[in-house]
């Protein structure tokens, strides 16, 4: 599936939704739903810069494909993260840095999230991107 296709799929999810404290439920669930991550990669290194909650990324390459695993002690920034990684894991490092996130504005997210929250999407959507340059990089 392709990331369009999947960032389609979220707004579909979302779009079953029409009171916001709904829609935060549904972050916390699907946060709830994020496999844990271990702890050896609850690092200082792994570590979001720009985020007020703790988010730790961490990310490896299997079969020219980027996984990604996080966690955050925060419930709503656990859900943000577990749809950035729903939408992007799985892909190439190419198909990630050439990615419009366009899902993050129709869901009205942006709009619904406190500057802090925001800064730390943006933060986490960057660290995403420098994961798939770094990794674009070693392979070339």
């Amino acid at each position: 599936m392709t990331i369009n296709e999947k960032q389609d799929e979220v707004i579909e999810q979302f779009q079953d939704f029409t009171d916001w404290m709904d829609k935060y439920q549904l972050l916390i669930d699907l946060g709830n739903e994020l496999e844990p991550l271990d702890a050896k990669h609850k690092t200082e290194q792994n570590l979001i810069d720009g985020c007020q909650s703790r988010v730790w990324i961490s990310t490896e390459m299997k079969d020219g494909l980027l996984v990604f695993s996080a966690d955050s002690d925060a419930l709503i920034v656990k859900g943000i993260i577990a749809l950035l990684i729903e939408v992007l894991s799985g892909h190439t490092p190419q198909e990630i840095l050439d990615a419009q996130l366009y899902f993050i504005d129709r869901i009205g997210l942006k709009e619904h999230l406190s500057p802090t929250r925001s800064n730390g999407l943006l933060a986490m959507v960057k660290q995403i991107r420098m994961y798939a340059l770094a990794y674009q990089a070693k392979s070339n």
